[in-house]
C-alpha cells in the first residue's frame, strides 16, 4: 500500500498527452508559465515537463525576472548586479531557472524583467525588449502569433496581459535598475494580483492532468481581449489592496486617462542580449 501511495501521479506520457490536447505538435512559438506543485507529484520533476514542452514547441520562452535588482529610487542601495546566469526570482518558478541554465537559451538583458528564450525564434524574442517597453518580448511573440500557456497557474501569472495594457495605455511607473555601471529608470507595471478579472472576457482550450488545469491561449487573443475589456473598464485590472502600487497607477488613471500605444513590432535591438 505505500508503494502505491508514493507512485507518482503525473507521468511524461500524461503530460505528453494533455500538451498535445491543447494543440501542441512542435510547431508553435509559447511563452510558459507553470506551478509543479500544482500538478501534484510529477515523475522526473521539472525536467521532465521542461523536456515535454521543448518536444513541442518551435520556440519556448518564459519570463526570467530578478527583483533583487529592482531599485525604488537612483539613490538607493543596490544589493545585486545582473548577468546571464543570474538566479531567477523563486516566486516566477522552477521553469525558467531551468532555461536560463540550458547553454542554448538566450535571455535579454533587462537586470530586473529579463525573457528568456530556447528555439527557432528565441532571438528575435528577447532582441523585441527595452527599459521603456520590458514587456516588448511579448510584443514579438503577438507577431509570431504564439501561444500562451498557463500549468497549473491562473491570469494573476499570466506576463503576457501586462502587453495588452501597455498597448491600452495604462500608465507605467518609474524604477531604476543597475546596467552597464549606471543605474538608469526603466518602465515599471502595476501588480498582476486582479488580473483574473479578464478571463470571462477570453477564450482558450483547457485540458486537466493530475491535479493541474492546463490551459492554452492565442497571445494575440489575450492581449487583444485586454485592450478591449480597458477601454470600457479603465481600472479592470488592478488591485484593490491599499498599500499596493496598483493605487499609484489608479490615481493616474482617473487624472488622465488611458494613452493607447503603438504595437512595436518584433525586434527593437535596443541592447545588447545578455552574455552575447
Amino acid at each position: 500500500m505505500l508503494n502505491m501511495l508514493r507512485r507518482p501521479q503525473v507521468t511524461p506520457a500524461m503530460l505528453a498527452e494533455g500538451l498535445s490536447a491543447l494543440g501542441l505538435d512542435g510547431t508553435q512559438h509559447a511563452i510558459v508559465h507553470a506551478s509543479l506543485r500544482a500538478f501534484g507529484q510529477v515523475e522526473g520533476g521539472a525536467p521532465a515537463l521542461l523536456g515535454e514542452l521543448m518536444r513541442r514547441t518551435a520556440t519556448l520562452s518564459a519570463p526570467s525576472f530578478t527583483y533583487a535588482t529592482l531599485l525604488r529610487a537612483p539613490t538607493s542601495t543596490i544589493y545585486a548586479h545582473f548577468s546571464r546566469e543570474s538566479r531567477v526570482s523563486r516566486d516566477i518558478g522552477r521553469l525558467p531557472q531551468l532555461l536560463v541554465e540550458r547553454p542554448d537559451a538566450l535571455r535579454s538583458f533587462h537586470p530586473a524583467l529579463s525573457f528568456v528564450a530556447v528555439g527557432q525564434e528565441a532571438r528575435a524574442v528577447v532582441e523585441a525588449q527595452s527599459l521603456l517597453s520590458p514587456y516588448g518580448p511579448i510584443g514579438a511573440l503577438y507577431d509570431l502569433d504564439a501561444v500562451a500557456l498557463l500549468l497549473g497557474v491562473d491570469h494573476s501569472s499570466n506576463t503576457t496581459l501586462h502587453y495588452g495594457e501597455y498597448l491600452a495605455g495604462v500608465p507605467l511607473l518609474t524604477r531604476y535598475v543597475p546596467l552597464s555601471g549606471q543605474v538608469v529608470p526603466t518602465a515599471f507595471p502595476n501588480c498582476s494580483a486582479d488580473f483574473e478579472n479578464i478571463a470571462p472576457h477570453v477564450q482558450g482550450h483547457h485540458v486537466t492532468v493530475g491535479r493541474a488545469q492546463l490551459s492554452a491561449y492565442r497571445v494575440r487573443d489575450l492581449v487583444d481581449g485586454v485592450q478591449a475589456f480597458l477601454a470600457r473598464h479603465p481600472e479592470g485590472m488592478l488591485c484593490t489592496y491599499p498599500s499596493c502600487r496598483c493605487q499609484e497607477v489608479r490615481r493616474m488613471i482617473r487624472a488622465d486617462g488611458l494613452t493607447p500605444r503603438t504595437q512595436l513590432g518584433r525586434a527593437t535591438g535596443t541592447l545588447e542580449i545578455a552574455g552575447d
